[in-house]
């Protein structure tokens, strides 16, 4: 495998393309050094080709969880097609625009306004701007993982492991202006009191608060509501980031489902299955201050993603695709607790998020044992990791195709730990975790 044109390639783009390509989670690294396919040439439903026409069932991460129709989708394809023959760009706007607004307004009837980008960071980056000028408040309290833009990042300057526990180890905020060090701070998930404390120490200062609702586990003792009270008692801005959670447990934000209403909210990922869209969604006294601040680009009025956004939307409702995802989910995790309990793992399923389930190794080899993984998955046409997110294609007959080919190589795990060889079943490096330069 290690001679294949997706590996001889991404040797190739780490010469000429910083850090090999434009997002981290798709770094070969990240999955298995040396050995990844890294490129493909198509993708249909969950099955990737790669530039060797190998193909695969993806188990991994699916287009890191865009793509909760699947791979190409049909009816999504249609619109986008419809659009760019009709023209994708115009000195005119396109009117998709007004109707993916009403759409987001209907699902969230606490909404007013909304804006739109392309991105989850820009999404995020918006919000803070738009909740910055409405408090005329610098300081920004947070919980959880909301892009790379300086405002995030200056969390870091403080303490360069503050971002740690709220998605990667490592991240350095190198190039972020020193100025920015102490505006953004950081408390846990179900830690309301962290949250107190820091409105306690910045008395007067945090006007905007941006977490995220839901990723690893469930919100505890009542955590989202008593967050709302605090921030409402402070007088500051909430907002919940539904980039990586909106659209997985319901149509629109999961916000709804714990009846905690936010001043704002952030969504991109799955709404348009993979065409690049996001949204911000607001009251209207808040996101009209948007009108005091410039936030403008060009390709935030191009056609395909509203588009994209309307028809992914649409077939959501029509399947009640959450629905199916999550109980697939569910259904993954059930299985892979029969192979913890089977093999007596110290392994932990994380399914706050049942369709973004995640096996966690409590395990001083961990990154061992996903490697291993990875690496005999593959051999068996499987791009799989620790974390399925799963797509309306996922069928349980998918599944169960998938746990016949994931019991052994959990057997062979158990069986290796015990006698202390599994590193030496390794095929080549470790992969990485968290965030480092490749050359």
């Amino acid at each position: 495998m290690s001679e294949s044109h997706g590996n001889k390639l991404w040797i190739k783009a780490k010469q000429i393309i910083p850090g090999g390509n434009q997002l981290l989670s798709k770094r070969s690294e990240q999955f298995l050094p040396e050995h990844w396919p890294s490129y493909y040439k198509k993708a249909k439903g969950i099955e990737i080709w790669d530039l060797d026409n190998h193909r695969y069932t993806d188990m991994s991460i699916v287009g890191i969880g865009a793509c909760t129709l699947g791979y190409a989708d049909d009816d999504v394809n249609a619109a986008v097609i419809d659009a760019v023959q009709n023209g994708s760009m115009s000195t005119l706007n396109c009117p998709e625009e007004i109707e993916l607004a009403e759409i987001m307004i209907r699902l969230h009837p606490w909404a007013d306004m909304v804006r739109f980008a392309r991105t989850g960071g820009e999404a995020a980056a918006i919000a803070v701007r738009i909740a910055r000028a409405y408090t005329s408040k610098d300081r920004v309290a947070f919980c959880g993982y909301h892009g790379w833009h300086d405002w995030y990042l200056a969390a870091n300057l403080a303490d360069d492991s503050n971002l740690d526990g709220h998605l990667l180890p490592g991240l350095s905020p190198k190039g972020v202006p020193r100025g920015l060090k102490g505006t953004a701070l950081p408390f846990r998930y179900n830690h309301a009191e962290e949250l107190e404390a820091l409105f306690s120490q910045y008395p007067d200062e945090i006007g905007t608060v941006i977490m995220e609702p839901i990723r690893n586990r469930e919100p505890e003792h009542d955590f989202l509501h008593k967050v709302r009270k605090i921030v409402d008692e402070q007088g500051a801005i909430l907002i919940f980031d539904e980039i990586t959670s909106g659209w997985r447990m319901n149509v629109g934000g999961i916000h709804l489902r714990y009846q905690v209403t936010p001043d704002i909210a952030i969504f991109g990922k799955a709404m348009s299955n993979g065409y690049p869209i996001s949204a911000i969604i607001g009251k209207e006294e808040v996101m009209d201050t948007a009108q005091d601040t410039f936030i403008s680009s060009t390709y935030w009025t191009e056609r395909v993603g509203f588009s994209a956004a309307i028809a992914t939307i649409e077939k959501m409702q029509r399947l009640d695709v959450p629905g199916q995802i999550t109980l697939i989910g569910r259904y993954i995790g059930q299985e892979w607790q029969k192979l913890i309990e089977c093999y007596d793992f110290p392994f932990i399923i994380e399914d706050g998020i049942p369709s973004l389930i995640h096996l966690g190794f409590n395990h001083p080899d961990a990154l061992t044992i996903q490697t291993y993984i990875t690496q005999e998955m593959l051999k068996s046409n499987y791009l799989a990791r620790e974390s399925v997110y799963v797509s309306y294609p996922h069928t349980k007959d998918v599944v169960d195709q998938y746990l016949q080919v994931l019991n052994p190589v959990f057997r062979k795990i158990s069986n290796e730990l015990e006698k202390g060889n599994l590193n030496k079943c390794l095929d080549g490096p470790l992969a990485f975790s968290g965030f480092k330069r490749l050359t």
